[in-house]
């Protein structure tokens, strides 16, 4: 099997990673009423899915996920974990009508595989969300200066939104749409965050392809 990398870094943070957030959240919440306004309906599944911060409250049923401690966490909020990594999707053709991952991209060994791997498992017009902190924002080029600090982010690669979506093409996505937030600090958050369409304002942009 292959190792995302950084993996090791969550199974001994795992408490520290939900601390994230306890500590923001209206950031939390912010992301999730993004996800939401690009999110279909229909057999979902969450790649890299944690400990089912996003899974459970967006009513997806199945997670796939490397770190053991993280999965036990989500099985806990009713998620079905299986184990494994985005490069190597434990299931069927056409299986989903839509996949969803929130950061994992930026902790994929191989994002051309992981992104064809994704659209293999989705059904024809199958939506592909991604949700991420944009390295072009404020956020992203507070995370990328302080990345070494970090357990989490140590080895993680930012992407800009033009990266983002030209892989997302080059796999053979299409149609695809924006919604950003997150537009102030996140020690500056005294409510949740509107949530606008397009990109270029906010740091923490989502974005649909579909196949």
């Amino acid at each position: 099997m292959i190792v995302m990398p950084g993996i090791p870094s969550f199974d001994q943070n795992t408490d520290r990673y939900e601390m994230w957030f306890l500590e923001h959240p209206l950031a939390y919440v912010s992301e999730l009423h993004a996800i939401r306004e690009l999110l279909p309906q229909g057999n979902g599944l969450e790649v890299g899915v944690g400990t089912g911060r996003f899974a459970a409250p967006l009513g997806i049923r199945t997670g796939v996920e490397p770190s053991r401690p993280m999965a036990e966490l989500a099985r806990k909020k009713g998620v079905e974990v299986i184990a494994g990594v985005a490069e190597h999707l434990p299931f069927h053709d056409g299986e989903f009508d839509f996949c969803l991952m929130v950061t994992t991209v930026c902790f994929l060994d191989d994002r051309e595989l992981a992104f064809r791997e994704v659209h293999r498992v989705l059904k024809d017009r199958g939506a592909f969300i991604i949700g991420f902190v944009d390295r072009e924002s404020a956020l992203g080029r507070e995370y990328v200066s302080r990345k070494d600090q970090s357990p989490f982010y140590r080895d993680a690669t930012f992407y800009s939104v033009e990266e983002i979506s030209g892989q997302l093409r080059s796999a053979g996505f299409r149609d695809l749409r924006f919604r950003q937030t997150l537009f102030r600090p996140l020690s500056e958050i005294e409510q949740a965050e509107p949530v606008k369409e397009g990109h270029g304002e906010g740091s923490f942009v989502v974005v649909r392809g579909v196949k």
